[in-house]
């Protein structure tokens, strides 16, 4: 009954938003005729979601573009904060500080492996992200950030099912010598400092240099076995940036940043799944009865503190190289964008998250990746067109001692080693049938061979002497070829307002897991998934820009989407990574922003979901089974709601004050595909707040921050190890963080 009540709600949501395009229409129609006075108008952002710079509003896409001033008001650094900014968007910590999972319109992937790749393709000043390990990073001196919603493969290529992220960097300026530094404190003893610097050598050669410190002194967590706390930071980020304009025509523009991390990450809550008193297990209100199989629980309540037995260290270092080079050929733009990175990461997983020594895990990746994109762009009477061609090569190396001593006497090795090349041309039309109604075609065909080779290897713990009966190995290379498209119809009504229908599809590669396997079929290759969205959504400004709305509503045909299921061995339950034959999504993407009086603004967006999973086979103790179809998809809460008010106003003479306010919401979602009813999210709403007074020329601006206002403690990743384990660990999203920042721009 539950269930279906919400499904109804979410249905009955989704049948008003189809009445969206023509109620803006006639909204804005009003609005031309009754304009209210002159107030300030929202300012609208140009992107490049489409490879040209183009406003907004023209874009038939459903985008989200957090400009910089955004990013800094917010403090948006790292991806799980874009979930204040972005309806229909999840990020979760599969390990706190190490692994963020992005998830847009319930598509996401519920995996771990450094060797997969995230349904959504995240870019790097143009520069794809090729492996999870490539995902924790921090956001500094930056232009704006877009987020994509729906598949993008025909411009964005491979693993960009659920859509794609551009993160752009503030570029070098021939204009003046100007730049910016920021100093805070705030509690947990943190430390934190950004700066830039702007240099306009000659009138055609820049250079511009940003960096980063965060000095965290004191963790999250409190480990009672170890009487210390756990997950402090000691991290470092810097960029170097030249831009070149040797004539009119060309533009260049080279890049090196890097990272270096010297920190430790989070670890999760224990609990028990092995009852001591028939009653059933777990049991999160009173967990004394709910133990593993060494007998220990967890009674205490506080989801930061436990009985760890590890330190957690986290070290990274990476750097890359990006180069830009831009040629107006007069009739065309010849562009070329060439990166390379370079990752090590190394950290420890204390997964059964009690005082056993038993799965837990020094894991070691490296990441090697190059990437060229060559592109071709024009208009020719009135048609703008774009050709490309793009290669990648990378490779994801991973070596992660493990061990399971006390549950089984048993140390284990596991190693990946694997090579992934691709290739694919891509092309897209945009044509002009009257003066309102233009007609978007693209299509990309792509090639993809990935080699793995690796597996488990067991020994007697604390010995080099070998158990082979649980050693697996897979040594396999696996070819797709794919073939996305995108047709999209774009009608201007009025300047100010753009409605649009679509349908796209989108391909994620198929892949092997990486993880802990006894036996050889849970490293069986998984297959490609594809998706198909069919989208209709409008655009419009309204009241003379005083307000602008962006909505859409969608419906995706799913296959073969990759998911985490089980396999077991004997008594043994293991995780294992395949294909789910089928599953559908439709639901509604809504976003307003509104300057209702000078100096407030009101933004606010809506997210509403309904995701279904088919029938699926998998294995538990009692052998194969099959799950029947109506699951819901991991990480795909059916509302979502974010929403920001900011006021200022002149204080003093030559100073401005301003306040604003954020609040989160999701509703309940499942941890995976299951719907295990205790590896469950539950619904919350965070808040966050920022007080600050500035100089009126924004020289100098003096900031009171804090974030999870309420100390609002709700689950975001939750993993039962099973048998014969019989225990897991819930990981809680961040506590009540606060402090204060003087920022000087000169």
């Amino acid at each position: 009954m539950t269930i279906r009540r919400r499904t109804s709600a979410v249905s009955r949501g989704l049948r008003i938003a189809l009445l969206l395009p023509g109620s803006v229409l006639t909204l804005a129609a009003q609005a031309r005729a009754q304009t209210p006075p002159p107030t300030d108008t929202v300012e609208t952002v140009t992107v490049t979601a489409e490879r040209r710079a183009e406003n907004i509003m023209n874009v038939g896409i459903n985008i989200t573009a957090i400009t910089s001033e955004d990013l800094r008001q917010n403090r948006i650094e790292t991806p799980t904060d874009l979930m204040s900014q972005v309806p229909n968007l999840d990020v979760k910590d599969n390990i706190p500080g190490a692994q963020q999972i992005i998830t847009i319109r319930g598509v996401g992937l519920d995996d771990f492996s450094t060797t997969n790749n995230s349904t959504v393709a995240v870019y790097v000043d143009d520069i794809y992200l090729a492996s999870f390990a490539e995902m924790d990073f921090n956001m500094f001196d930056l232009d704006r950030v877009e987020v994509l919603k729906g598949p993008q493969a025909v411009l964005y290529g491979r693993n960009s099912t659920a859509g794609a992220i551009n993160i752009i960097a503030a570029k070098p300026s021939f204009d003046s010598l100007d730049g910016n530094i920021s100093v805070g404190y705030g509690n947990y003893d943190t430390f934190q400092a950004d700066g830039m610097i702007n240099i306009p050598v000659t009138d055609n050669f820049a250079l511009r240099f940003a960096g980063e410190t965060i000095q965290q002194d004191q963790g999250y967590w409190y480990s009672r076995v170890l009487d210390t706390d756990l997950g402090r930071q000691d991290n470092y980020f810097g960029r170097s940036q030249a831009l070149w304009d040797p004539n009119n025509a060309i533009s260049v523009l080279f890049k090196l940043e890097g990272v270096h991390e010297h920190s430790q990450i989070g670890v999760g809550k224990f609990f028990g799944d092995m009852s001591t008193n028939g009653q059933p297990c777990p049991d999160f209100s009173n967990p004394g009865h709910c133990v593993n199989d060494h007998g220990y629980t967890d009674t205490t309540s506080n989801p930061f503190d436990g009985d760890w037995e590890h330190q957690t260290p986290y070290d990274e270092d990476q750097w890359n190289a990006t180069l830009h080079v831009t040629d107006d050929l007069g009739w065309a733009t010849l562009t070329s964008v060439s990166g390379y990175i370079a990752s090590r990461r190394n950290f420890y997983i204390d997964a059964d998250a009690g005082p056993a020594d038993d799965a837990e895990f020094d894991e070691n990746d490296k990441v090697n990746q190059f990437s060229e994109d060559l592109t071709l762009a024009g208009e020719s009477h009135g048609i703008n067109w774009l050709v490309g061609a793009n290669y990648s090569w990378d490779r994801v190396q991973d070596h992660t001692p493990g061990t399971l001593a006390d549950s089984f006497g048993l140390d284990v090795l596991i190693t990946a080693n694997q090579v992934t090349k691709y290739g694919a041309t891509y092309g897209q039309v945009d044509w002009p049938l009257t003066d309102q109604l233009s007609l978007s075609s693209g299509v990309r065909l792509a090639y993809e061979a990935r080699s793995y080779d690796g597996g488990s290897t067991w020994n007697i713990a604390g010995t080099t002497i070998p158990f082979p009966l649980f050693d697996t190995a897979e040594d396999d290379t696996i070819f797709s070829r794919s073939v996305d498209f995108r047709e999209a119809l774009n009608w201007k009504p009025a300047a100010d307002t753009l409605v649009y229908v679509s349908v796209s599809r989108g391909t994620k590669s198929g892949g092997f897991f990486d993880g802990i396997t006894t036996q050889d079929q849970a490293l069986a290759p998984y297959k490609p998934e594809t998706l198909i969205d069919y989208e209709g959504g409008v655009k419009s400004a309204l009241f003379d820009s005083h307000m602008v709305v962006d909505g859409s509503v969608f419906y995706y045909d799913y296959h073969d989407l990759q998911a985490q299921t089980f396999t077991t061995v004997g008594a043994v339950s293991l995780i294992k990574l395949s294909n789910i034959p089928t599953a559908s999504i439709y639901g509604l993407d809504l976003g307003v922003t509104w300057l209702p009086v000078d100096g407030l603004s009101l933004r606010g967006g809506l997210g509403l979901l309904h995701t279904r999973l088919g029938a699926f086979p998998y294995e538990n103790l009692s052998g194969p089974t099959t799950e029947p179809a109506g699951n819901k998809l991991p990480d795909a809460p059916d509302v979502t709601f974010n929403g920001t008010a900011r006021y200022e106003h002149e204080i003093f003479d030559k100073y401005l004050g301003a306040i604003q306010f954020t609040g989160t919401f999701g509703s309940s979602a499942y941890q995976e595909a299951l719907n295990t009813p205790y590896l469950f999210t539950q619904a919350n709403w965070v808040f966050d707040g920022r007080a600050s007074i500035a100089t009126n020329d924004q020289g100098w601006e003096l900031a009171f921050w804090i974030k999870n206002m309420f100390n609002e403690e709700h689950v975001v990743t939750a993993t039962d190890d099973g048998a014969p384990l019989d225990a897991g660990y819930r990981i809680f999203n961040a506590p009540r963080t606060f402090g204060v920042t003087l920022t000087h721009k000169f």
